[in-house]
């Protein structure tokens, strides 16, 4: 006969050890969010490849490098809301389909609108897919580890980023572009197995949303994580029968919605200047182009390694004040990535890996902030909210970089005006007021 216990299964996962189950789910999540940091690389190194074979220009080029963002904007926003109605496991898998079909296909295009047609579906899918692993990341782990379990599941992204680039570098090496797109659909695809057994719908979700059979599944999950059974469902709150794009915008959350969204995007546009102009500026000072990828590859290094200290300091210190202050540096660093006059190999990899560091540390603490200033019934939502304008922020930051180089500002000028987007959001941030003890 099962044991039935009387504690409200939330709090028994918020205060017990992490299980294996609970460990595994964090960790797959880890793994989706770094098929975003393989698939931004991916694009970049096949991008030659595919100028080549078609002949096209680096104004269309520019169109398909972005079809990626723009469906990640839209799947952010929309799909987070999906989310926070049907449920996070299924999301994500939905979005797995979605972005292993979308890499698959675009080995199969011949022109450039067919091209960019499967690449705004993958970025729809990678989009989707990040506003629900946040809320899984958070919802799997217990109080303790909650802010270093969310660290984690963001350096993912770096992590991505890196692997991704050195295995598209062997793929082109042998085989053309598409090979690289192959490799994802693959990796993609096998990641479907690994949600459907290992990532069951989060206890929180199942709690809040009240769908069919949430007793006899909460049961089930908590019998996988070793804990008692429960004979009923806590009451539920009066807002937990909602989930709409509404609900985050209305008074209580209003606020709290537009400056995390603002603090996020006016960062954003800090962290893609130098994972978008980095090999270009250091090409311009006069090194190969193969060493700028180098580069490039330290600023993604310093990224992960900078999470993995944030998640770790998260756990012993107040989150908002540490993102400040992590989003000061990262302003400063920035900043002096291209007004250090720095023109030696070394020491350009030595700001691109610290710029990373504070850059993405920032990234992890207004991840970790989301999953906690927003409750559970629209956790994805306001994910997925702020995330989906973000992204407009890394489109942006590449045009507007672009644009004051045309106007003549020197390289110092624009790293300044750059790196003041991650000063805005400190700002930002200082403004909003977060209740972030609040663990559900």
């Amino acid at each position: 006969m099962p044991t039935f216990g009387q504690q409200d299964p939330r709090i028994t996962i918020d205060e017990a050890p992490m299980r294996a189950l609970q460990i595994a789910a964090v960790a797959i999540t880890v793994g989706l969010n770094a098929l975003d940091g393989f698939d931004v690389l991916s694009i970049s190194f096949a991008a030659p490849g595919i100028a080549t074979e078609w002949g096209i220009d680096r104004a269309a080029l520019g169109v398909v490098l972005s079809m990626e963002l723009i469906g990640m904007a839209v799947g952010s926003m929309l799909l987070g809301g999906v989310a926070d109605r049907i449920g996070r496991r299924r999301t994500i898998l939905g979005c797995l389909v979605a972005m292993a079909t979308g890499m698959f296909m675009v080995t199969t295009a011949h022109d450039i609108i067919t091209l960019s047609v499967w690449r705004v579906i993958t970025g729809l899918g990678i989009g989707g897919m990040l506003a629900a692993i946040n809320a899984v990341a958070a919802e799997f782990a217990n109080r303790r580890r909650r802010n270093v379990s969310l660290a984690i599941m963001v350096i993912g992204y770096p992590i991505g980023a890196v692997l991704g680039g050195s295995i598209a570098a062997q793929l082109l090496k042998g085989s053309d572009w598409r090979a690289v797109f192959e490799f994802g659909a693959i990796v993609t695809a096998c990641f479907v197995p690994l949600v459907w057994f290992f990532v069951p719908e989060p206890i929180q979700f199942l709690i809040s949303r009240r769908p069919p059979g949430a007793l006899d599944r909460v049961n089930k999950t908590l019998a996988r994580m070793g804990h008692a059974s429960v004979e009923s469902l806590p009451e539920p709150s009066p807002d937990e029968d909602r989930a709409s794009l509404t609900d985050i915008l209305k008074p209580g959350l209003r606020s709290i919605t537009l400056l995390l969204t603002l603090a996020y995007f006016a960062h954003i546009v800090s962290f893609y200047f130098i994972l978008k102009w980095a090999p270009k500026i250091v090409v311009d000072l006069g090194h190969a182009p193969a060493q700028a990828a180098g580069v490039l590859v330290w600023a993604n290094v310093g990224g992960a390694v900078g999470g993995a200290i944030f998640g770790l300091f998260a756990q012993r210190f107040a989150l908002k004040p540490m993102t400040i202050g992590v989003l000061l540096v990262s302003s400063v660093m920035v900043a002096l990535f291209g007004a250090a006059g720095v023109r030696s190999l070394s020491g350009l990899a030595a700001l691109a890996c610290a710029s990373g560091l504070f850059t993405n540390s920032a990234v992890v603490g207004l991840y970790t902030i989301f999953a906690r200033a927003f409750p559970t019934h629209v956790r994805a939502t306001g994910t997925g909210f702020a995330i989906g304008i973000g992204r407009g922020g890394a489109a942006l930051s590449p045009i507007v970089a672009g644009l004051l180089f045309n106007a003549g500002l020197p390289l110092a000028g624009v790293a300044i005006a750059l790196g003041a987007g991650s000063l805005i959001a400190a700002l930002a941030l200082a403004l909003a007021k977060l209740r972030l003890d609040e663990a559900k």
